[in-house]
């Protein structure tokens, strides 16, 4: 999910009651709820993102690590500052000190929050890093989600002024759509399953069934058909599959693949990401040029291609 989400879990959490159990609970869960995110360091570096993205600080052991830390870090803050975290709505039961056993609780809710969250969308999430690079998909909910802003919004803000049970009813509603989206999400891929092997006779070597912007009642099919990929809508009031009309080709097997991976290290790079991966070759009198994509993310969003130019003489003299 996108960090607007995230933080406005922390804060709807923390003004439900959890800001009254120790020091710094509010700060603690609206940082937490965003601390897997520390991964966009990644942009610093010359490895495309995706490759990084949601991987080490979103598996197994960052996720029984990172919290152990991060509460070490804000009892050092709330037990050397000068009064932080004490006043109004944030003074504790005991008095407005740190209580480390909150901290680390209030810790490990915002980062499993956070990787629960991520897990639901159609990017994914590597949940068993560093013992595996498998990507786990809710294929769920959309990656920024309007409804999830407005519930999780109102309870934060209404809850400000005392009065926890606003903050309560927006998370039981946020974790109730949730529950119903997923549900949705496994109804919806099986009937388009179905409705594929009824027309084509075998599954699919790969489906994805998912969430598109604002429409809850409203997914996007992407079926990987073997050499190709086929896209398409499903709505489901009223219930209606469509598929487009042109497939789009994998061009996986050509022959200017294998030289552009060679030449190009990024292409490796999105690879580790990449779930319905697809190649463009433009040829022009004197090369090739060569384009990895992948079917989720539309042409023009950043840092989820690679291009490079392949010279014909070039290729030849390999």
């Amino acid at each position: 999910m996108d960090n607007v989400c995230h933080t406005l879990v922390g804060i709807a959490a923390a003004r439900a009651g959890l800001n009254t159990k120790t020091a710094l609970a509010t700060a603690t869960l609206a940082i937490a709820s965003n601390l897997p995110d520390i991964d966009v360091l990644a942009f610093a570096t010359g490895i495309p993102s995706v490759a990084l993205r949601r991987g080490w600080t979103h598996g197994v052991l960052a996720q029984a690590l990172l919290p152990l830390a991060f509460a070490g870090v804000m009892w050092m803050v709330a037990t050397r500052g000068s009064g932080l975290g004490t006043r109004g709505s944030e003074r504790s039961n005991n008095g407005g000190r740190a209580n480390f056993r909150w901290l680390l609780i209030l810790s490990y809710i915002g980062v499993l929050s956070h990787v629960f969250l991520d897990y639901l969308n159609t990017y994914g999430v590597r949940l068993l890093m560093p013992f595996s690079q498998q990507w786990f998909y809710g294929d769920s909910v959309f990656i920024v989600d309007v409804w999830m802003w407005l519930m999780l919004g109102l309870g934060a803000v209404l809850a400000r002024r005392g009065r926890p049970w606003v903050a309560r009813a927006a998370l039981m509603a946020t974790a109730l759509y949730v529950c119903v989206m997923l549900v949705s999400a496994q109804r919806a891929r099986a009937i388009v399953m179905s409705r594929w092997v009824e027309t084509f006779g075998n599954p699919p070597a790969a489906m994805m069934v998912g969430p598109v912007p604002i429409n809850p009642f409203r997914k996007a099919i992407i079926v990987d058909g073997g050499d190709r990929y086929v896209v398409g809508r499903f709505h489901w009031y009223p219930r209606h599959i469509s598929f487009a009309p042109s497939p789009i080709p994998k061009n996986d097997q050509g022959p200017w693949v294998l030289p552009a991976i060679a030449q190009e290290p990024d292409f490796a790079a999105i690879l580790v990401w990449a779930r319905f991966p697809y190649w463009e070759l433009e040829e022009d009198g004197s090369g090739v040029r060569v384009t990895l994509r992948d079917v989720r993310f539309p042409r023009g969003v950043a840092g989820f291609s690679a291009t490079t130019y392949i010279r014909k003489e070039a290729h030849a003299a390999r």
